[in-house]
């Protein structure tokens, strides 16, 4: 009789693991509890501003749309910026009342400088930006423009990535989860290369959050 193949002994190891389970060699053990001490600052957008930074991140703080939209004129004029995309009709319309044009034809995304989205969620304390492809941009805006500017309102901040997992669970619970959920931590960077860090390698080179202190509500409700 010949000798089952590599293939068929990891199934069948498989099938003797699920019908002969083991129980966990730590019974005691506690998973639900969380390893990670929270910060002592009251504010999450502190911890994230924080967080961000470490990472290599800028992050923006706006108490209205106003002062939102001149710290975007001020950042772009500061850069140089003239090109700028975003598919977002909230963030185009609200950009383009204060005198900030968005270029929204996919011909002319790779032309562009700057791509601005929004998020999902922002997680305290990581400092990362969760996406999804249900998102109006779709999964290139996040990696393709050499900046990334990300909106996010003060009801999309969550503490850490179980936070946001369970909102997003919640928040697609009627329509089915995206096709891609990812977390974004900073600006791309990569090692790979004789061990030299180079940003910008796989997507963005630089990472600004402008977090507005109001929740995510209809545009013209924001002053």
């Amino acid at each position: 009789m010949e000798e089952s193949t590599s293939r068929e002994k990891v199934l069948k190891s498989v099938r003797d693991a699920l019908v002969n389970q083991m129980q966990p060699p730590y019974v005691d053990e506690d998973y639900a509890d969380n390893i990670y001490k929270r910060s002592d600052s009251d504010y999450d957008d502190v911890d994230f501003a924080e967080a961000l930074a470490k990472v290599g991140g800028q992050f923006v703080f706006n108490s209205t749309a106003e002062e939102f939209a001149d710290n975007v004129k001020t950042f772009l004029k500061s850069e140089k910026i003239q090109s700028i995309h975003c598919y977002d009709e909230r963030l185009q319309s609200l950009l383009n009342d204060s005198g900030i044009f968005c270029i929204n034809s996919r011909d002319e995304f790779e032309s562009c400088e700057v791509g601005i989205t929004g998020c999902e969620f922002l997680i305290a304390r990581l400092g990362s930006i969760m996406v999804s492809s249900k998102q109006s941009s779709g999964r290139k805006g996040f990696f393709w423009p050499p900046v990334h500017i990300v909106v996010a309102f003060s009801d999309q901040l969550v503490y850490d990535l179980k936070h946001a997992l369970k909102a997003m669970k919640e928040k697609y619970k009627d329509m089915g989860l995206p096709s891609l959920i990812t977390v974004i931590t900073g600006p791309s960077r990569t090692a790979d290369i004789e061990k030299t860090l180079v940003m910008g390698a796989h997507g963005p080179e630089k990472l600004i959050v402008f977090f507005i202190d109001h929740p995510l509500i209809e545009k013209e409700d924001i002053v």
